[in-house]
């Protein structure tokens, strides 16, 4: 069982992450170092010996690993990413890296993307050695740069250049699952993630003829650009059920008494009510335009354009995600992935499956555990070239209103203390036995 020093030390521990600025805004602007050593020296505090890697200068990785009791065992994976996307200080409440603690909430850029996860790590390893306490399996700890842009400088680098370091590891765990999901009427889910969209981030290009604005121009590759991008922001896309979404809509419908129904998923989606958030984004792929860029005067038609699209596809859909996109953009508009990482799957009738639910139930006996598909992505993706099953797994119980998921790269992020306190608890649970 974790002790007081530990449930004091994980909102310490968060607080001082946060105070560390690692805002990453693409472009291998971020450095995580400060907030690495800071890391590292808290598991050197509890006798282990961290490695600090790094690709770029100052964007540092850091890994350790203990030695559990059965050799026989394999080893499991625990990461988590030290840098945050950017936060405009005049929109916040408080100042987004101020750690502030206030009302027995953490404030801060960070606080659940994924400081707070990163904290409970640290607490529970050094509650272990103050404890003696040894897990069953090998743990290889991994706190990463680079995950909130391409991870080239984190979990890429990692796993393509150091694969000696996370010998043994056939599973991980890591960021968003394992949290409080109010369903509005009393209940309360606790989503543990275990499977992954890819991610297809697109650059469409359209060419034409330049010229003057105030001449017919047939060829104008702004018009081109235009048309395509609104059929990919328009598409319906067609269902497609993995089987962690499967599992997800029956648990869930099991839990609401509703016929599990899949010729007629939009239907069941509805019955569900506020629970089918968990699921809608994943049971298609999606294309959303973000970002335009074409011309350089009013009266000048330009000869390209460009605009950047935010695709995700399901596990098995990437074909069927690169054939629409080649129909939807046309022969005038040519598009190439700009970042791309493959979807993830991951059992949900694993034994780590069980033990991560049976930690949930024994600090949250009111809760429903149910598996679910991650809409976005994590550095479990990378990690998956060495052959490592991912999970999302970073225990919070929170109250009832406190929107989880908007808080997400979302304006005032927070965690309360007490869901810190429960996700060190079962944190230390799961590691022990898993």
């Amino acid at each position: 069982m974790a002790d007081q020093q530990a449930l004091d030390e994980v909102v310490r521990f968060t607080s001082d992450l946060i105070r560390i600025d690692t805002t990453n805004r693409g472009g291998g602007d971020c450095q995580e170092r400060p907030a690495a050593e800071y890391a590292a020296e808290q598991l050197a505090g509890a006798g282990l010996q961290p490695m600090m890697l790094e690709r770029t200068k100052g964007r540092t990785n850091v890994v350790a690993r203990i030695e559990g009791s059965d050799p026989s065992a394999d080893a499991l994976l625990v990461h988590g990413h030290l840098d945050v996307v950017p936060a405009e200080a005049a929109d916040w409440s408080v100042h987004p890296f101020s750690g502030e603690i206030r009302d027995g909430v953490v404030w801060g850029r960070g606080a659940v993307d994924m400081k707070n996860m990163d904290a409970m790590i640290l607490a529970v390893v050094r509650g272990w050695a103050r404890q003696g306490v040894r897990p069953r399996r090998d743990l290889v700890i991994a706190f990463t740069a680079d995950e909130e842009a391409s991870a080239v400088d984190g979990s890429g680098f990692l796993a393509d250049e150091h694969p000696e370091l996370f010998e043994g590891c056939t599973e991980g765990i890591s960021e968003s699952g394992a949290f409080t999901f109010h369903d509005g009427a009393g209940r309360q889910i606790y989503p543990i993630a275990a499977g992954e969209r890819g991610t297809g981030w697109l650059k469409l290009t359209a060419r034409g003829r330049a010229g003057h604005g105030s001449k017919v121009n047939k060829e104008n590759a702004v018009t081109r650009l235009a048309a395509a991008v609104t059929r990919v922001g328009e598409h319906e896309w067609p269902l497609r059920l993995t089987p962690t979404v499967r599992a997800a809509l029956a648990e869930l419908a099991a839990l609401y008494g509703i016929e599990t129904d899949l010729t007629d998923v939009d239907r069941l989606l509805e019955k569900l009510g506020p629970a089918a958030k968990l699921v809608e984004a994943t049971v298609r792929n999606s294309a959303n335009p973000t970002m335009l860029e074409a011309g350089y005067k009013l009266n000048v038609i330009p000869g390209e354009a460009v605009a950047y699209v935010d695709g995700r596809y399901l596990p098995g859909g990437e074909e069927e995600f690169r054939a629409t996109l080649d129909l939807l953009t046309g022969p005038d508009v040519d598009w190439e992935f700009s970042h791309r990482e493959v979807a993830l799957q991951a059992p949900v009738d694993s034994p780590t499956y069980a033990t991560m639910r049976a930690a949930v139930e024994e600090f949250a006996p009111e809760g429903h555990v149910v598996p679910y598909c991650m809409s976005g992505g994590t550095d479990a993706k990378q990690f998956s070239r060495l052959g490592i099953t991912g999970y999302g797994f970073a225990p919070l119980k929170l109250p009832e209103g406190f929107d989880y998921q908007a808080l997400f790269h979302g304006v005032d992020e927070r965690v309360p203390v007490e869901a810190l306190h429960f996700g060190v608890r079962v944190l230390d649970r799961f590691l022990r036995t898993a």
